[in-house]
Order: structure tokens, then C-alpha cells, then sequence
């Protein structure tokens, strides 16, 4: 599937009260997950205990 059929796909899903800033955070979420996905591809990973220190981190 191309990007613009996922973002099309995405938008559809939308309830029909959806606003601009709902449909804003769902592409930046579908942004994100493709990121993280070419990230792990590259081997751009971290271990699961690495991940929870960083989140650690982020809630002190």
C-alpha cells in the first residue's frame, strides 16, 4: 500500500465529527510508526529494558 493510500485509508476511518486536529494526530501517528518501522529495518533499535529507562527518564 503508498503512503497516500494509507493517509487516504486513515482519513476514511475518521468518524464524520472528526476534526482537523484529530485527523492531524492521526497522520502524525501513522508518521511516527513508519519511522519506527525504517528505524528497525536500518537495525536502529533499542532492548526492552533500555526502552523502559528512557521512558523512566521522561516521567521524573
Amino acid at each position: 500500500m503508498t503512503t497516500k493510500q494509507q493517509i487516504v485509508e486513515s482519513m476514511q476511518q475518521l468518524p464524520d465529527d472528526a476534526s482537523y486536529e484529530d485527523a492531524m494526530e492521526r497522520l502524525y501517528l501513522l508518521y511516527k510508526i513508519q519511522r519506527g518501522i525504517e528505524q528497525a529495518d536500518r537495525g536502529q533499535k533499542v532492548s526492552h529494558d533500555e526502552a523502559r529507562q528512557r521512558m523512566a527518564r521522561w516521567l521524573d
